[in-house]
């Protein structure tokens, strides 16, 4: 029998190509679309173009109506995480709590062993007797995961979460293949989203316009910018509109360009440089905690590549734990990461994630 696949489709390029690979390799390609917003809130009619393509593959398509759960789950902790002063990353959040997620379990109602997605990332395996030590996991055969050959459209920065049950089960047919390799492929399979555009950073925002989202779903007060040594420069519109390292929409005229240094919740006091290599920016070290390992957790002190943000250049770190005095006896173990130099703008809510020079990724944390 054919081995069967459940395939994630967004409607655009990637997602589509993976879906014509596996059948072309011999899958059972079931394609699978999860409404997320109403069709108004999107540029392009996406699920017009996964009917199309599906139609075209001659694979079957489940449209499947996830708005409240996703509004339930990925909008709210986005929000959330703003309201509480700390920088959100959905993609990250989303990919651990609501997409994989979901898709296993529609998964395992039509009985599929594998789930797909467009995704740049690459999923290797090895046998290895040391990985029967890993919890709830009896399988000598450890699977890891890799950065993608395109370099520029890699995503394992926002899939560092799954553990090995689930990442036994995930495929990433594009790991291996640059952009423009997948279009040039799109074209050969003649799919109708060939030459669609990407798709925007935040799926729910419209025209990527973060600040009007939060203006629409939060309470905001408006209070004092002041620099460094104390002095008023002007008004914020609310803190939650602000992240560290900000440059754009701080709103003050003059001696700028200014980077949003910190924000002061009790007194409702948003404090900037126009320093942009500000000391107060960079930090030595970083507590992060929901810490996840790709495999078994490896011997500390580990020193490591890390990613302090999507995109951000690779720097060196020593990973650390300790227990925490503070803390229950069962929640009592931290993790601090520490950089060999300082590293600008680490922001509380943003992942840090863990790659060795070959390319893997070990794990990661979010930001305190």
């Amino acid at each position: 029998m054919k081995r069967k696949v459940l395939v994630g489709m967004s409607g655009g390029v990637d997602s589509s190509v993976a879906a014509a690979m596996l059948k072309k390799q011999g899958y059972d390609v079931t394609g699978v679309f999860l409404l997320t917003q109403n069709s108004t809130e999107t540029k392009q009619n996406d699920t017009e173009d996964v009917k199309i393509v599906c139609k075209k593959l001659d694979i079957p398509l489940k449209i499947v109506d996830a708005r409240k759960r996703f509004s339930d789950s990925v909008v709210k902790y986005f929000l959330d995480e703003y309201e509480k002063g700390r920088t959100p990353n959905p993609c990250v959040f989303c990919n651990e709590n609501f997409k994989f997620k979901l898709l296993f379990e529609i998964a395992d109602k039509i009985g599929a062993e594998y789930v797909a997605t467009g995704h740049y990332a690459k999923i290797t395996k090895i046998q290895d007797t040391r990985y029967k030590q890993i919890p709830n996991f009896k399988s000598q055969t450890a699977f890891r995961l890799f950065e993608a050959k395109d370099k520029n459209k890699d995503q394992s920065y926002f899939l560092y979460r799954p553990k090995q049950d689930r990442l036994s089960r995930m495929v990433f047919p594009l790991g291996d293949y640059e952009k423009t390799e997948v279009r040039k492929m799109a074209k050969e399979f003649r799919l109708p989203v060939s030459e669609k555009k990407e798709s925007q950073d935040v799926c729910f925002i419209k025209d990527n316009d973060t600040r009007k989202f939060l203006e629409g779903n939060l309470k905001l007060k408006k209070g004092e910018i002041v620099d460094t040594d104390g002095n008023i420069l002007g008004k914020h519109r609310g803190l939650p509109l602000y992240t560290t390292g900000q440059r754009k929409g701080i709103e003050i005229g003059g001696t700028g360009p200014y980077y949003v240094v910190a924000r002061d919740f009790k007194k409702n006091i948003l404090v900037v440089s126009n320093k942009k290599a500000e000391v107060a920016l960079y930090s030595k070290k970083a507590k992060i905690e929901n810490v996840s390992w790709v495999a078994a957790e490896p011997e500390l002190p580990l020193r490591v590549l890390a990613m302090t943000r999507y995109r951000n250049p690779l720097v060196y770190a020593t990973i650390e734990s300790r227990m925490d005095a503070n803390k229950t006896q069962a929640n009592r173990r931290e993790y601090i990461v520490k950089f060999e130099k300082a590293e600008r703008a680490v922001t509380a809510g943003q992942s840090v994630v863990f790659y060795n020079k070959r390319g893997e990724v070990l794990g990661g944390g979010i930001v305190k």
